[in-house]
């Protein structure tokens, strides 16, 4: 797992390796700077929002070069209490993240951790006569040294979106002075997360690492939320499931100036009464091309990166039935080079054939122009029926000769459920039991391997957006999709209905003020109607159309647990989210969930020397996504037609017949021959679950769950893998002993010391 990590506080040194002074450190040493009555650098104002007053001579005086009085070293900070009475006299003098290398140091220090690539940190300085501005760009990003220092001149001034506006996906930080600034991307796939620390605030793209920074507790009310309602931020908020860590919110920055805090939107907010005028369909796609292709070139023109030589470091020579890629595969170690999915469906098969046909961007490492990009298909040899259509157009496509086809084979070693031990993550995500039979996969591709991630959640239309188009008077584009609806229901013989049914709900939604619809869901929760799930598409369009609806998950949580999230949803209902169209906010929402699901799956499939790119979830491609018009966002096929545009538009022209029609991920009957096979393990795991420890689940009901989904009657699956995901993350979370953090002279600084809290179940 690779993050940052730093912090800003009102104390101006941290004895990081990089710690500066000068003049005029003395003062800030003997506790002048901090105005009368200072003790050392805890003697702060009162309300912990820094030590300067607006105006005031400011932290500059003290953090040019070199030592102050004569070489003696600077000291300040968490580590430099005055007397052992202070709250910072037990804390550590050089607490720093395991691994880590510092990109810069006192007063304000940043880390980065983890196995970092070098192309992969930029470090940039505006003038060399002003060292603390400054810029630091982790991740891909497909910016010029020139176009970063614009950005950084705009930065200092307070325009952050210009930030934002590379094509690929990275973390941008920025320092002027004593101003610290953390930009977040738009869809949640590189979040920020911040706790109070130290007099001031310390933030990282991870949350496990500030949680074992602060010691926290689980936030229970948190993993509720996630389980009942896990599309609806309102629920989740800005927490996590480590009390105390907060989360800023996907396209906002946080702010932190000595210490204090601020978080801040960058991107325009459009009206929340009145739509803005539809955009020209054509030139929405065109953006979306072009947003596309730059955000494969900038993985393409990167360095090209080898994996480290696996053990052993040789092919060990021919093996029946294996080929060198198996063998590869087999050793756990990824190509050299550049690779990309090859699924079948439309959203994989588009970057692939992007990646393969950009000019002068060959796919393997130090290739002539024109080497061939590997595509990576996975065949599910115990679940063969069904995805026949699927397996013959990933065939047809790989027929391109600027493609080298591997499939990776496998049967029940590779079903959902299988192999359950894996790494910690950063948070709980229903991806957790899928993760050894995707890492199966991704093992076969390339260090650099492409993925259709997102695209569904980017390009399509949520089914809310209907209201949307009744709120602005456009009913006649309904006609194609409840007429498309109707079709999937005439085997059921109510096709008939269905065109007054959905549209008597988009109606009643469009109607439904959003503090209305949050109250009614939170009064659905203490009621307990959360059974029941869609059996079709005309029912999962029906559920979808409500400002907030349960999970999966929510019908076997217990009614204390559903009343506590319908108490968040009730606070939430007062504070109105950034738009007040539901379709609009429901596909936000959606998104982000998907997102944070996303970066979930990245930690746990993870392989060594292999980075995972999901250009659908980048910030232009979100962007040029969000220009399309919602009335061709809803029609049916809507985003295999702008996916085979964006193709045409680039040279490819010929697809296989049944483009972009629907591929399910992970297959159903997958997935119950995989609970078939580990019944046993799962019994098991829930014969005295966390999650019963914690009030959130009766076991026994869990139990018959698992029971009655493996003899397959119609549970729903996805909320029981929800439920087995958290309890495998909860038990990995308590089976750490290690720690983020060294540099200590107090205990071991851990995350959850205590374990789950035992639930006491109130009187009845």
């Amino acid at each position: 797992m690779r993050w940052l990590v730093g912090w800003s506080s009102i104390a101006a040194s941290f004895g990081t390796a990089g710690r500066v002074s000068g003049p005029g450190t003395h003062a800030r040493r003997t506790g002048s700077a901090h105005g009368p009555g200072s003790h050392g650098t805890n003697g702060h104002r009162a309300n912990g929002h820094g030590a300067y007053p607006r105006g005031g001579p400011g932290p500059a005086a003290g953090y040019a070069a070199g030592h102050a009085d004569g070489g003696a070293p600077l000291h300040g900070g968490i580590a430099d209490a005055a007397h052992p009475g202070d709250p910072g006299a037990d804390a550590e003098r050089t607490v720093h993240p395991v691994g880590a290398q510092l990109l810069w140091g006192d007063p304000d220090p940043l880390w980065a951790v983890g196995d970092w690539r070098p192309d992969e940190i930029r470090l940039l300085t505006a003038d060399p006569a002003d060292p603390f501005t400054r810029l630091a760009v982790l991740g891909c990003c497909g910016a010029t040294d020139a176009e970063l220092r614009r950005a950084l001149y705009a930065a200092r001034g307070g325009a952050l979106r210009h930030l934002t506006q590379w094509s690929g996906s990275y973390t941008a930080v920025v320092q002027t002075g004593r101003r610290i600034t953390i930009v977040g991307d738009l869809a949640g796939a590189r979040p920020v997360f911040y706790t109070p620390w130290a007099s001031g605030t310390a933030y990282a793209t991870a949350a496990l690492p500030l949680a074992d920074l602060i010691e926290a507790q689980l936030d229970i009310g948190h993993l509720a939320a996630l389980l009942a309602c896990p599309d609806s931020p309102e629920a989740l908020g800005d927490g996590t499931p480590y009390a105390g860590v907060r989360r800023i919110p996907p396209g906002h920055a946080l702010i932190l100036r000595e210490g204090s805090r601020e978080i801040t939107g960058y991107e325009p907010v459009a009206s929340l009464a009145v739509s803005a005028p539809e955009a020209d369909p054509d030139r929405a796609v065109e953006g979306v091309r072009e947003a596309l292709v730059d955000a494969v070139r900038a993985r393409l023109t990167a360095p090209r990166h080898a994996p480290d030589t696996p053990q052993p470091p040789y092919d060990p020579g021919p093996v029946p039935g294996m080929g060198p890629a198996d063998r590869r595969a087999a050793r756990g170690a990824p190509a050299p080079g550049v690779g990309a999915d090859l699924s079948g469906g439309s959203a994989s098969a588009t970057l692939a054939l992007l990646a393969a046909g950009l000019p002068g961007a060959p796919g393997t490492l130090l290739s002539p122009a024109g080497a061939r990009l590997l595509a990576v298909t996975f065949n599910d040899l115990a679940t063969p029926q069904g995805r026949e259509a699927e397996m013959e157009r990933a065939r047809a496509i790989a027929a391109d000769p600027r493609l080298h086809h591997v499939v990776v084979a496998a049967a029940e070693e590779a079903l959902p459920y299988a192999d359950l031990d894996g790494p910690l993550t950063d948070e709980p995500g229903p991806s957790l039991v899928f993760a050894a039979r995707e890492r199966r996969r991704l093992a076969a591709g390339s260090a650099d391997h492409f993925t259709g991630h997102g695209a569904r959640q980017v390009l399509d239309a949520h089914p809310a957006r209907m209201a949307d188009l009744l709120m602005d008077r456009r009913r006649r584009h309904l006609l194609r999709p409840v007429a498309a609806l109707a079709r999937s229901a005439s085997a059921s013989g109510e096709s008939l209905l269905v065109p007054l049914t959905v549209y008597a709900a988009a109606r009643r939604l469009a109607r439904t003020p959003y503090r209305a619809g949050m109250e009614a869901a939170a009064a659905r929760l203490r009621e307990g109607r959360v059974t029941g799930g869609a059996s079709g598409a005309v029912d999962a369009s029906l559920a979808a159309l409500t400002w907030s609806r349960p999970g999966p998950a929510a019908g076997w949580l217990t009614g204390e647990a559903l009343a506590e999230v319908s108490i968040r949803l009730t606070a939430a209902a007062g504070r109105p989210p950034l738009s007040l169209r539901p379709g609009e906010a429901r596909a936000r929402s959606v998104l982000a969930r998907h997102a944070a699901d996303h970066r979930v799956f990245e930690q746990a499939v993870e392989v060594r020397s292999q980075r995972l790119h999901a250009p659908f979830l980048d910030n232009q491609v979100v962007r040029a996504a969000r220009a399309l018009p919602e009335s061709l966002r809803v029609q049916p096929g809507a985003r295999a037609a702008i996916l085979r545009t964006v193709l045409s538009a680039t040279g490819v022209r010929e697809l296989p017949p049944g483009w972009g029609a629907t591929a399910h991920a992970p297959h159903e009957t997958a997935t119950r021959l995989g609970l078939r096979a580990a019944l046993d393990e799962l019994l098991s795991l829930f014969a005295a679950p966390l999650l019963a420890d914690a009030g959130l689940i009766e076991a026994r009901v869990v139990r018959q769950a698992l029971l009655d989904a493996a003899d397959g009657r119609p549970v729903p699956l996805d909320g029981l893998a929800e439920l087995v995901s958290m309890e495998l993350w909860l038990r990995r979370l308590l089976a750490r002993r290690g720690t983020c953090w060294t540099g200590t002279t107090a205990a071991r600084r851990r995350a959850v010391p205590e374990g789950v809290p035992i639930h006491r179940p109130a009187l009845s």
